[in-house]
């Protein structure tokens, strides 16, 4: 398998509602960069030659053709995909894109900081096993509606999931060839329902998602570190 065979399916389909902004937060500066480019940009220094699918709703085409012209020297042109009505949807588009064998990762666009370790680590698991899910232990004590009232659950069985999530292209295009269900929150909930295997490794702590205004200026002063 070769580095031609890679995709990156980066699916920025956010509307701000939480962040409370008129700009979708995948587009919001971050250190004067728009989110979305970070993602693109780790990426593409981790592997120059891997296809890159930007995902973005039709209302937001013009916006993510103005982001990619910070990449304009690319080895392979980004390609950008219309958006669907869920992120399944959005992300079979996106899917639509890869024509040979290979690994496919697919991110979330408000993930900025992602880095060449946790891509690479991704990628080698998925090489071997046929998928890489990052997870992190959860840390704070849960509890959980019983119908009643809120139970203590043991929070050292619970995994806090990150993307990329990275697949073998043959189970994931397979997978999405599915029917939509409610239950399909991610691509391991997709694969997984087609009996799938799904494999976890170790997440990143600076892997986070921005989502509100506190999100990204936690950000902002990560960068300035």
């Amino acid at each position: 398998m070769n580095l031609s065979s890679l995709t990156a399916v980066i699916v920025a389909g956010g509307k701000g509602l939480r962040m409370g902004t008129s700009l979708p937060k995948q587009f919001l500066p971050l250190k004067e960069l728009p989110v979305i480019s970070y993602a693109i940009k780790a990426f593409l220094d981790c592997f120059p030659a891997i296809q890159i699918v930007l995902v973005v709703p039709k209302a937001h085409i013009p916006l993510a053709e103005s982001c990619l012209e910070l990449f304009r020297d690319t080895e392979q042109p980004i390609i950008i995909a219309e958006g669907g009505e869920t992120r399944f949807h959005s992300v079979r588009n996106g899917l639509k894109a890869i024509l040979q064998p290979g690994i496919v990762f697919v991110h979330d666009g408000v993930r900025p900081f992602v880095d060449m370790d946790l891509i690479k680590r991704c990628y080698k698991q998925a090489l071997e096993k046929g998928s890489a899910i990052p997870a992190l232990p959860v840390s704070d004590s849960i509890r959980c509606w019983n119908g009643s009232k809120y139970i203590a659950i043991d929070r050292t069985a619970l995994r806090s999931l990150q993307t990329p999530q990275v697949f073998q292209t043959n189970l994931l295009l397979s997978a999405y060839q599915q029917n939509y269900q409610e239950g399909f929150t991610d691509e391991a909930t997709v694969v997984e329902a087609m009996g799938g295997a799904i494999h976890l490794i170790e997440g990143s702590k600076n892997n986070i998602k921005i989502t509100t205004p506190e999100d990204l200026l936690w950000a902002e002063y990560f960068l300035k570190q």
